[in-house]
C-alpha cells in the first residue's frame, strides 16, 4: 500500500526532526513525503534539507505565505502546495503535522486496516500530550474524531469527499463527509502518537470568531451553534467561548458566506451533530 504524505511546516526547527525520524524508522516506508516549507525563519528548512539528503522519499517545497497562524487557512493552503505537486500514484493520502512523534508501527498498522476492509475511508491513531512527565490522551475533542493533526484518507474517500475544506472546520467536516457517502471511519487505540506542541497555542486573537464561522458553512444551524456554544463555554469556563460561538455564526450568516455543503448533506451533518450531543450527555 502506497502511502503519500503532506507536511506543512512553519517555524517547526523543535519538532520537525524528531517527526520525521519517526517516519523514517517505519516498518512499513512511505513512499513519498512532502514537507511543505511555509515561510520558517528558524532552522526548520535546514533540517528537513539534512532529512532530505537521506532519504530518497523525502521532498522539500518552500512556499511564502501570511505570518498569521489561522486555524484551516494557512494549513490547508500549505497542504495544497504539498499535494498538488505530487502524482497520483497513491493508496492513502496523509496530513500530518510537523511535531509527532508516531510509533514504528504505525503506517503498517494503517494499512492492514485498510486492506481489511475496503469500505473504511479513514484511519488514524490517537493523540497524547506530556503532562506532569506522563503521555495522557489529548481531549480537546472526543474519542471517536481523528485529530487533524494525523489524518490518513483512502484515496477513493479522499477523492468522493472533495478533499480538503480551506478553512476552519475541514477537520471536522471531512468525516461527516465521509460518513454522508457511507465510509467507514477507524480510530486504533494501540496507536500512541505523541503530539509535542499544545493545539492552536499559536492561534491569535483573530481566529476568536472562526468557531461559529465554520458553524455556518457547515449549516449547523442556530440552535445547534448555540448549544455547541454553550457547552464549550462551560468546559473552558469563559462566557466568552460561547460568545465568540454565536458572534461569529451571525458575522457570517450576515456577510452570506458560502457553505461548504450542500442543503441535503446539511441535514446530514444536522442529524450526526444531534445524535453525538445525545451521546455525551447520556440520552
Amino acid at each position: 500500500m502506497k502511502f503519500y504524505i503532506v507536511i506543512p511546516a512553519h517555524n517547526e526547527a523543535s519538532y520537525i526532526g524528531l517527526t520525521l525520524q519517526s517516519l523514517a524508522s517505519q516498518t512499513l516506508l512511505p513512499k513519498k513525503v512532502i514537507v511543505v516549507n511555509d515561510n520558517s525563519t528558524d532552522e526548520t528548512k535546514n533540517i528537513i534539507d539534512e532529512f532530505e539528503k537521506k532519504h530518497q522519499w523525502l521532498t522539500v517545497l518552500t512556499i511564502t505565505s501570511s505570518n498569521k497562524h489561522l486555524p484551516g487557512s494557512k494549513i490547508i493552503n500549505a497542504f495544497y502546495k504539498g499535494f498538488n505537486s505530487l502524482d497520483d500514484d497513491y493508496d492513502v493520502i496523509c496530513k500530518f503535522d510537523a511535531d509527532l512523534i508516531f510509533p514504528d508501527n504505525y503506517l503498517e498498522t494503517l494499512a492492514k486496516h485498510f486492506n481489511k476492509d475496503k469500505k473504511i475511508g479513514m484511519a488514524s491513531g490517537y493523540c497524547y500530550v506530556e503532562k506532569n512527565n506522563k503521555w495522557e490522551r489529548e481531549k480537546i475533542t472526543g474519542k471517536k474524531h481523528i485529530r487533524g493533526a494525523l489524518k490518513a484518507y483512502r484515496k477513493d474517500c479522499f477523492i468522493e469527499i472533495g478533499k480538503l475544506k480551506n478553512d476552519m472546520g475541514w477537520d471536522t467536516i471531512d468525516e461527516l463527509l465521509a460518513k454522508f457517502y457511507n465510509w467507514e471511519i477507524v480510530l486504533d487505540d494501540n496507536l500512541i502518537v505523541k503530539h509535542l506542541k499544545p493545539t492552536g497555542q499559536n492561534y491569535g486573537k483573530q481566529a476568536r470568531f472562526m468557531h461559529g464561522e465554520a458553524m455556518y458553512k457547515m449549516r449547523y444551524g442556530i440552535i445547534l451553534t448555540f448549544i455547541v456554544g454553550v457547552f464549550n463555554g462551560l468546559k473552558r469556563k469563559s462566557f466568552a467561548t460561547f460568545n465568540n460561538f454565536v458572534y461569529g455564526y451571525f458575522k457570517a450568516k450576515r456577510a452570506k458566506l458560502e457553505p461548504f455543503i450542500t442543503e441535503k448533506q446539511g441535514r446530514f451533518v444536522r442529524q450526526e451533530r444531534w445524535k453525538d450531543f445525545r451521546d455525551k450527555i447520556g440520552l
